[in-house]
């Protein structure tokens, strides 16, 4: 072994430390020393710097070192973590626990010494006490004998939650049952308060409902009388026109234009309801649909002064002398006479038209237009939308005719009809 050793090493020392240096050779091998320049491009200087074998090893070791443990970080985050949640889980539950356990204890502590001494109490006044009748120690006795039954109950518990690793508090027999009795009881007197409010509110309501219920009828009412007398002028004129005014109101309900709105949806309400609401609710409809159709239908004169040279029906022609039918009512007036409109409605027509001359036919809906013939001017275009006395056109003698005047018809569905009682004053 000697010979060995001084055969291939120079001493003790260079044999122990061989496998290190064999070990710092090859570190040195695969990370040889490294020289680099580095020129200071403003000053022109050059500098150079050198890295050991140790120092690129070192470096080397650290980067190894940092990926070792980014990855082991993200292993325990990703591994460990879900497991750490559910063990702090675990130990905020126990702790729950524990302290729903101590709560009990102490409210069966509490409960235990009271019922003691209420025993003590007890049997303190059977034993001391010689004025008792009979009853009295009967209601002692069974007073002590609840007693006793409670405490047996607390005892028991009391023993189970000292021996029994799985026992589990029933708080809701002692503790929250009474803390949720007096709590029950607090709600029940605040319902019971608002009950009684709600019941004087609900009274208040209801008078104030029966109040704004017969307002409301006897103002729809009213109205609606109001709207009749202004229509029944024209019932006779409908009739002829195979209409009535129920079926025009529901009509009115259903039309829809800039002037007059959307349609109006009728109102149903439950059948268990008292019937003054479904009354209240037709009444309302009608009242509607009769102010509609008070504004939709052509109603009134086209002229400021009204004065009628010729009426609807069989006259002479004043061309021919024959007898012959006249469509419409002839309107005396000038050259240049304004001529309104009587409806809200959309120009359907504006221009020339065979024996007519200068004609404006408007559409006022539900079936109704209006057509003003003869005019020495159109004021409208087809197609605009016209408000109540808007000018439509000037009077004149265009056409078949004979002089100045307003030759006006009013047609349901494109037949003429007299529209005498339309014309009248409302």
């Amino acid at each position: 072994m000697i010979s060995f050793i001084a055969r291939h090493f120079t001493s003790l020392w260079a044999l122990i430390t061989s496998p290190f240096r064999a070990l710092w050779r090859v570190i040195v091998r695969i990370f040889p020393p490294r020289e680099f320049t580095v020129m200071d491009t403003p000053r022109g200087n050059v500098y150079t710097f050198k890295q050991s074998s140790f120092w690129r090893f070192t470096k080397f070791c650290g980067k190894v070192g940092l990926i070792i443990w980014a990855s082991w970080s993200t292993y325990v985050f990703v591994y460990h973590r879900p497991l750490l949640q559910k063990r702090t889980q675990q130990l905020e539950e126990a702790h729950a626990t524990h302290a729903r356990q101590m709560s009990d204890l102490q409210t069966y502590l509490k409960k235990y010494n009271d019922l003691t001494r209420s025993l003590n109490v007890i049997d303190d006044k059977i034993l001391n006490s010689k004025k008792l009748d009979e009853k009295q120690k009967e209601e002692l006795m069974n007073s002590r004998l609840k007693t006793w039954g409670e405490l047996d109950f607390l005892r028991t518990r009391l023993t189970e939650m000292f021996t029994n690793d799985e026992y589990m508090p029933e708080y809701t027999k002692l503790s929250e049952l009474s803390a949720e009795y007096e709590l029950t009881r607090a709600e029940n007197e605040e319902l019971k308060k608002r009950t009684a409010k709600m019941v004087e509110s609900m009274q208040a309501i209801a008078d104030a409902d029966i109040q704004i219920v017969d307002m409301v009828s006897k103002l729809s009412s009213d109205n609606i009388d109001d709207l009749r007398k202004n229509l029944k002028q024209i019932n006779g004129t409908i009739a002829t026109l195979g209409l009535s005014q129920a079926s025009l109101v529901r009509s009115a309900n259903k039309y829809t234009n800039p002037f007059v709105g959307t349609a109006f949806s009728p109102i149903e309400l439950d059948q268990e309801l008292d019937p003054k609401y479904q009354k209240l609710a037709d009444d309302l409809e009608l009242w509607h649909g009769l102010s509609r159709l008070d504004t939709i239908l052509p109603l009134g004169a086209p002229v400021k002064k009204v004065r009628i040279t010729s009426n609807y029906g069989k006259r002479n022609d004043p061309f021919t002398g024959k007898p012959k039918s006249h469509r419409g009512i002839d309107f005396a007036g000038k050259v240049g006479t304004e001529l309104m409109a009587v409806a809200p409605g959309r120009v359907v027509s504006a221009g020339e038209r065979v024996g007519y001359g200068t004609t404006v036919e408007i559409d006022h809906g539900l079936g109704f237009t209006t057509l003003y013939a003869h005019l020495s001017q159109i004021m409208v275009s087809r197609g605009d939308w016209v408000r109540p006395g808007t000018v439509v056109g000037l009077g004149g003698s265009s056409g078949r005719s004979t002089g100045p005047h307003l030759h006006y018809e009013i047609r349901y569905k494109g037949a003429p009809f007299n529209p005498t009682t339309f014309v009248k004053e409302k």
